[in-house]
């Protein structure tokens, strides 16, 4: 079989074939073996950094360090200076890959991996894929991402993706007509899976909800469906998994790091701990016990070229009671710790409550398409959504009754019906958004 898709990273500078050879052996440790494996990773990368990264070493403040627990915790903030600043010794951007985070956390950065660093990134994709029968080498997949709008860019992105046998669905415009048009080519094209944006994927689900079709009626090369960068809720993920009859798998990732979670046959979010550590911490950076709810803090084992070690990755999240070092298991996924909603009482919610408790009204009766909900001030709440009709009172009433009977009584509520939802330029829709800062 010729494998297109190792061949092209390889020919880019990125040592897969040796990448996967690496990941195989850490898989295959025991228990024993991988806790050894980690605490020599974790010193390994350390001592790298403080050696031979400047920006690393004034950071830290300090060539060694004798306790992980003290190490300094580092934030998206701390990496909002010029890149080559960043770098270590013997690195530069032409000998690195380089890319820029999303932005969806409101601190945007480019950032910087070793070549080495970043095939593993990718051996460790194609390994989870793997788990459901999905290889980048042959598999065909239907893609529901952005894409640049730009000529140059946009033929580029279409070139990539012919090459990676790949078809891509620009989400930037999915009105009934344009979702009519995706359709038509699950209809011509043996797609044997779909990943994208959750939002929008979803959006399709409802679509084929509304004309009363199963998607692997009319593509029955379909094996899974596997979402990424927003929040999958677990209605969601039931009227996808009726609508297209295949499986949903929900990812869960960070460009600057690597796959940081991915759903095993279990329905369990495996924590990737091949490439990562990945630590809960409190708001004193203190580890937390498992089962509790805290900060997502990651390191990052391989990567030289650039410093991501005891990275606050902005999100909240709870480690299942049974995990270990070797199987780490993401319990519960809460949001991003910029998406916390500051209410009068001074009670902090996070943000997805209004979403959560907003969805499980509004999109009873398949009217409403997608909204979004801003925090504009400390009592003041507007809720953008698309839909076919107005909403009506009585669901307005239900929305706020709801809301003060799960936070609290007071909230301000504006419902505004749009044509479209304001997306980031990738594409992606943030579900919750809080225009306030914090109050001291």
């Amino acid at each position: 079989m010729f494998l297109i898709f190792d061949l092209s990273l390889q020919l880019n500078g990125f040592p897969i074939k040796e990448a996967k050879s690496e990941l195989r052996k850490i898989v295959a440790f025991s228990e024993k073996e991988h806790e050894i494996f980690l605490e020599n990773k974790k010193l390994e990368i350390v001592e790298y950094h403080l050696k031979n990264n400047t920006s690393y070493q004034n950071f830290v403040g300090k060539t060694s360090f004798q306790n992980w627990n003290d190490l300094p915790i580092m934030t998206k903030k701390d990496f909002q200076k010029p890149l080559i600043e960043r770098l270590s010794k013997g690195y530069s951007p032409k000998k690195v890959y380089v890319n820029k985070t999303s932005g969806s956390s409101g601190d945007p950065f480019i950032f910087a991996k070793d070549k080495y660093s970043h095939a593993l990134t990718w051996a460790s994709i194609m390994h989870r894929f793997g788990w459901f029968g999905i290889d980048f080498n042959s598999s065909f997949q239907a893609r529901f991402y952005g894409i640049p709008l730009d000529f140059i860019g946009n033929r580029k992105e279409r070139f990539k993706d012919f090459l990676l046998h790949r078809f891509r669905f620009s989400i930037f415009d999915l009105s009934d007509d344009v979702l009519e048009g995706f359709l038509k080519k699950f209809r011509i094209k043996k797609f044997d899976y779909i990943n994208g944006y959750t939002s929008s994927i979803i959006l399709f689900a409802k679509f084929l909800q509304k004309k009363n079709i199963i998607l692997a009626n009319i593509c029955p090369t379909l094996r899974v469906c596997i979402v990424t960068s927003e929040m999958l809720f677990e209605e969601d993920k039931i009227l996808m998994e009726k609508q297209f009859g295949i499986p949903v798998v929900n990812e869960y990732g960070a460009s600057e790091l690597d796959l940081i979670a991915f759903e095993n046959y279990d329905g369990e979010l495996q924590v990737n701990s091949e490439t990562l550590f990945v630590e809960i911490l409190d708001t004193n950076n203190k580890p937390i016990p498992n089962g509790k709810e805290g900060r997502i803090v990651i390191t990052s084992l391989f990567n030289k070229a650039h410093p991501f070690i005891r990275y606050d990755i902005g999100d909240i999240g709870v480690l299942a009671e049974k995990s270990t070092l070797k199987m780490p298991i993401l319990k519960k996924l809460i949001g991003r710790t910029n998406d916390i909603a500051i209410l009068p009482s001074g009670k902090k919610s996070p943000g997805l409550t209004f979403y959560y408790v907003t969805k499980s009204i509004i999109e009873d009766d398949g009217n409403v398409k997608e909204f979004v909900v801003k925090q504009n001030k400390i009592d003041t709440f507007d809720i953008e959504y698309m839909s076919e009709t107005e909403l009506s009172m009585e669901q307005i009433n239900k929305i706020e009754l709801a809301i003060s009977l799960y936070l609290e009584k007071g909230l301000t509520f504006r419902f505004i019906r749009k044509d479209t939802l304001e997306r980031s330029k990738s594409g992606k829709l943030k579900q919750f958004v809080s225009l306030i800062k914090e109050i001291e």
